[in-house]
């Protein structure tokens, strides 16, 4: 006779975290004018330092797709203008020798209301994979950081110093797009409580 299985812990029904680590009190709103579309790695949903989540909550027009090999129809979707203006479509990531990308069309960038930007969720290894297994993600011109800040992701270890979070990198992007730093300050004094509230959760 099979054991039963193990009552599931309620948890945040807008976080999806349980009550002890629910995250809903640092959800920030800003209103941002780059549409946003977070493509997240299966083995980040349940990661508890992942910044993701938040980062959506707190980016009402913002998206927010779980998976590693989308369907070819699905990203279409995500990405389709037709009951729309026309957007121009660039990924965060860096643009490598290995993995050259369609030149950036600086011009198209002027409009930040027309502009999509498209993050990845992964750990490099896997944002790489993630890049191999859906071919239309590497014919996005790349979106290049011109001043990374310091990364407060004190949760977490980074292989290089200069390596933010999710939420770091695409805040990141969004002032250099929108050219306004400032409206994105409270999300990332919000990122600090939250890393507090991580860190608290460590053994002493």
């Amino acid at each position: 006779m099979s054991e039963p299985a193990a009552p599931r812990r309620r948890g945040c029904a807008l976080c999806l975290r349980p009550y002890s680590a629910c995250i809903c009190r640092w959800v920030t709103p800003v209103a941002h004018q780059v549409e946003v579309l977070i493509l997240q790695h299966p083995l980040e949903v349940d990661h508890a330092k992942n910044t993701a989540r938040l980062l959506h909550m707190s980016l009402p027009g913002s998206r927010l797709l779980t998976g590693e090999a989308f369907a070819a129809p699905e990203l279409d979707a995500a990405m389709d203008d037709a009951a729309q203006e026309p957007k121009y479509t660039v990924l965060l990531y860096p643009e490598t020798l290995r993995e050259p990308a369609p030149a950036l069309d600086m011009d198209r960038l002027t409009d930040p209301a027309r502009v999509r930007l498209v993050v990845l969720d992964a750990t490099w290894r896997k944002s790489r994979k993630m890049l191999h297994l859906n071919p239309s993600l590497g014919l996005l011109p790349r979106l290049p950081l011109e001043e990374l800040p310091a990364s407060g992701y004190l949760i977490r270890k980074a292989h290089r110093p200069d390596q933010l979070s999710t939420l770091e990198a695409t805040c990141a992007a969004l002032a250099q797009l929108e050219g306004d730093a400032e409206k994105y300050q409270p999300l990332r004094q919000a990122f600090d409580g939250f890393v507090g509230q991580q860190l608290a959760f460590r053994p002493t």
